[in-house]
């Protein structure tokens, strides 16, 4: 199956190259389309539904409160358990490129620190550092990874029809990537949910080569009209406990 999703791609790549008119998406122009989408984004609230498998283990999906304003500023709050009542700020060219954040629970709530997006201490139950959050990255992960693989001639898509996901009609769709390909891919197979009104990437599910959960990213409750401002993304905020 997958070497005939391979062949039917060449052709469509083919006839783009051609100037003759390919039907429904293929990847290449798709990628483009996606990116066009979140481009227009200028800021959004979001609550971001967070599961990744660290060292081989499928951590407890995390619940957490998103501010995102453009060009990078982000205010996080984790708003059920395991890390309850936690915030993290970080603002691209403020505090030194740090991170400002503190636990939720305990004693830890009362210490506030900052720290590099890298620092060994947030990333020993993360894959990725906190700048890789966001609908924007999710853009940018499937985009490398896609391109990727164009490139060597070893991408396997397919459309899986419409789900409805946290209230809004999406477009599935799946890129299957070789285990040991040219691309060095960042997962075997990647499902994503497509808005299909915004065309905004809202959720990611990245399995490995045993078909095994290793990331999975959803933005319920998306408002792209949100009026966030300097406030939003100052420590001092009144509503912040840092």
């Amino acid at each position: 199956m997958t070497r005939i999703i391979r062949s039917a791609l060449l052709l469509l790549w083919a006839a783009a190259a051609t100037g003759r008119a390919a039907d429904g998406p293929y990847p290449a122009k798709w990628i483009e389309e996606a990116e066009a989408a979140y481009d227009r984004v200028t800021s959004y609230t979001a609550v971001v539904h967070k599961q990744q498998r660290v060292a081989g283990k499928l951590l407890p999906e995390e619940t957490i409160l998103l501010k995102f304003r453009k060009p990078f500023s982000l205010y996080m709050k984790w708003i059920e358990a395991p890390y309850k009542g936690s915030e993290l700020l970080y603002v691209a060219g403020w505090n030194e490129n740090r991170v400002r954040a503190h636990r939720g629970g305990g004693l830890t709530r009362f210490i506030t620190r900052d720290l590099d997006p890298s620092d060994p201490g947030l990333m020993a139950d993360n894959l990725r550092p906190v700048t890789d959050l966001g609908i924007g990255q999710l853009v940018k992960i499937v985009a490398v990874n896609v391109r990727a693989a164009i490139n060597a001639g070893e991408l396997g898509f397919s459309e899986r029809g419409e789900e409805p996901v946290y209230g809004r009609k999406t477009n599935v769709l799946e890129f299957a990537l070789p285990d040991n390909g040219a691309g060095g891919y960042g997962g075997h197979r990647f499902v994503i949910n497509q808005d299909a009104e915004t065309r905004l990437l809202i959720r990611i599910r990245v399995y490995d080569r045993k078909d095994h959960l290793v990331e999975n990213y959803g933005y319920k409750s998306l408002d792209l009209n949100a009026r966030l401002t300097d406030a939003d993304f100052d420590p001092a905020h009144s509503g912040y406990r840092f």
